[in-house]
Parts: structure tokens; C-alpha cells; sequence
């Protein structure tokens, strides 16, 4: 598969789950499998398509790639952590936009 597959898979799949995600924080807790299940899901598809594409595009794993795997292992806990502690749910909200601006500003500086 090319490049262009696994970086658009690899987009939708955190576009997904980042929705997903904040969903979790002010869903009924009814919503509480068919969320998980949808965050588990693209969790999967993100790193599989990151890892790919690193593949790909013969880089190796350099360490902006390795702090861009905490902020996914971050991101793929928020979302079950939503549902277990509602009361610190800004908190988490601010954690999960950390996350994931970390994540896009290493993919384009790759300070390291």
C-alpha cells in the first residue's frame, strides 16, 4: 500500500477517535460499549497506520516517533477514563487536547 493510504488512515482514524473521545465525556452512560468499542477500533487503525507508514517511508523509529506513541497510549485511555471520573472530565478534556497537539506539532517539527 502507499504512503498516501496509511496517512490518510492514519488522519481519519485520530479525526475518529478524538471525536469519539471527547463524545465519551458527555455521553449517557448507555453509550458506554458502543463508544469504547469505536475508540478501541480507530486506536488500532491509528497506530497500525502509523507504524506503517514510518515503514514506508523508511524512517526508522526516531524518538519524535516514540513520544508521538505515549500521546496515542494518552488518547486511547481518555476515552474510558470519561466514563469512570465525570467530575474531572475538564481536566481530561485539557489533557486530551495536549495530547493531541503535541502529537500534530512533533509530526511537523520532529525536533528531535
Amino acid at each position: 500500500m502507499s504512503p498516501s493510504f496509511y496517512h490518510i488512515l492514519h488522519l481519519s482514524s485520530l479525526i475518529v477517535l478524538l471525536g469519539y473521545t471527547f463524545y465519551a465525556f458527555a455521553a449517557p452512560a448507555e453509550t458506554r460499549k458502543r463508544v469504547l468499542m469505536i475508540t478501541g477500533v480507530m486506536s488500532l487503525l491509528m497506530v497500525v497506520s502509523g507504524v506503517g507508514l514510518l515503514h514506508k517511508l523508511r524512517l526508522g523509529f526516531p524518538v519524535w516517533a516514540i513520544v508521538k506513541l505515549v500521546c496515542w497510549l494518552g488518547l486511547s485511555a481518555l476515552a474510558g477514563i470519561a466514563y469512570k471520573r465525570r467530575a474531572q472530565s475538564d481536566l481530561f478534556m485539557l489533557v486530551g487536547f495536549a495530547l493531541a497537539i503535541t502529537a500534530v506539532v512533533l509530526v511537523y517539527l520532529k525536533p528531535f
